[in-house]
């Protein structure tokens, strides 16, 4: 849904962006959403061992199923900080909980950047005030610009829909744009929607969106320490609140899933250095998981990636990587498809022209179908080609 800046609004709830000196001069990098009433939330984090001290501390917050505000700073992860980044993380939020008034079990806390280094509390403290101050419903799209690191553009997706008689907002934001592989990436997504559900059901249907749309993308094959996926649903629309049993629910977690699908999109198409879009779709696999490991193994190839950013028609090595995803993949009954352009077959390839390749692999969005003839399992995933500018941000990322 096309909005402007101005427009991207959710009945009770406020947000701001500001700058105070975590970044470099001139760029937003602390952000905080703000439900008027305490909301349903749940949550979903990185699965990587090594968790940033704000996903340990929702973690355990997040559990009781409510919160009303979540602190966001960019330009520092607060990861690999050990007792003392744990501590700044709650001094966070305690920051906002006392100059809201509300209780810090309320206020959850995100972070992004480079790791290893000790936030700047004080800077962020000394500016909770201000933060609190901007609070205000066209906010968000202020939020949205203070969480971003090497995002070239912002990433807002908002939908509207009805459950009975009751109107009610999605809108979720997010960052993101290298570090990027499930489970989650380096990213950060908050939802905010004011419709009412029970904390039970929230939390079953963010793992299955997150499932079909954030853990369903590749940039570089990397995860992250801070992968945090957060919704708020403070239940301002008046329908009679959701639960797991609810008639209405399917459509609910449908334009929910549509909008973290829509973000999820956004992060591949903004991959650092990316050029275009590769759209990986297996069929055919005895299992889901069969057919997720050979998409991944095709998305994650260096080789394939970057022969996609040359648009050389080197299919030979997509097949290298099927063959080494773990899956006993027969090469009889496989097929290989550019769009809908026949490269492999029965074993061998097809006789195509170089140039008809080629046309394919130079669209800003290349459709990339495997048909292993094995079952009838699917999974299809997104990810981004490989470029010398991937190299470049990444070489340099802390300087």
């Amino acid at each position: 849904m096309d909005v402007k800046r101005g427009e991207v609004t959710v009945p009770g709830f406020l947000a701001s962006g500001i700058e105070v000196g975590i970044k470099e001069a001139g760029k937003k990098d602390l952000a905080l959403l703000f439900s008027e009433v305490p909301a349903v939330a749940a949550g979903v984090f990185t699965k990587n061992v090594f968790k940033a001290a704000s996903v340990l501390l929702d973690m355990r917050r997040v559990r009781k199923g409510m919160a009303q505000a979540v602190i966001i700073n960019s330009g520092n992860a607060n990861a690999a900080t050990g007792r003392e980044g744990y501590t700044d993380a709650v001094e966070m939020t305690r920051a906002v909980a006392r100059r809201i008034g509300i209780g810090d079990e309320l206020v959850l806390v995100a972070s992004t950047g480079v790791i290893g280094k000790r936030l700047p509390l004080e800077k962020i403290i000394d500016h909770v005030d201000e933060l609190v101050v901007g609070l205000k419903p066209s906010g968000i799209a202020d939020a949205e610009e203070a969480i971003m690191t090497t995002d070239s553009y912002p990433k807002i997706e908002y939908r509207k829909m009805s459950l009975g008689s009751r109107a009610v907002t999605i809108c979720g934001i997010a960052k993101g744009a290298g570090m990027i592989e499930p489970h989650l990436a380096t990213m950060l997504s908050f939802i905010l929607t004011d419709a009412a559900i029970r904390p039970d059901c929230l939390t079953a249907l963010l793992k299955r969106a997150v499932d079909r749309s954030f853990n369903c993308i590749s940039v570089d094959g990397c995860m992250s320490t801070n992968d945090t996926v957060i919704i708020l649903a403070n239940g301002k629309a008046g329908n009679r609140p959701l639960t797991k049993s609810s008639k209405e629910l399917h459509r609910f977690e449908e334009a929910l899933t549509d909008c973290l699908e829509g973000l999820a999109r956004s992060i591949v198409r903004d991959g650092e250095g990316a050029t275009k879009v590769i759209e990986i779709t297996v069929k055919g696999a005895r299992t889901e998981n069969d057919a997720r490991k050979v998409a991944y193994a095709i998305a994650n190839s260096n080789l394939v990636k970057t022969a996609f950013y040359g648009k050389d028609p080197n299919w030979g090595r997509i097949i290298a990587a099927i063959g080494a995803a773990g899956v006993p993949v027969p090469a009889e009954s496989m097929e290989l498809f550019f769009d809908d352009l026949l490269l492999f077959r029965r074993g061998s390839g097809v006789a195509v022209g170089t140039q008809r390749i080629e046309s394919v692999m130079t669209q800003d969005l290349v459709k990339v179908t495997v048909k292993l003839g094995m079952g009838r399992k699917s999974a299809r995933i997104f990810c981004s080609d490989l470029s010398f500018d991937y190299v470049r941000i990444n070489a340099h990322y802390t300087t």
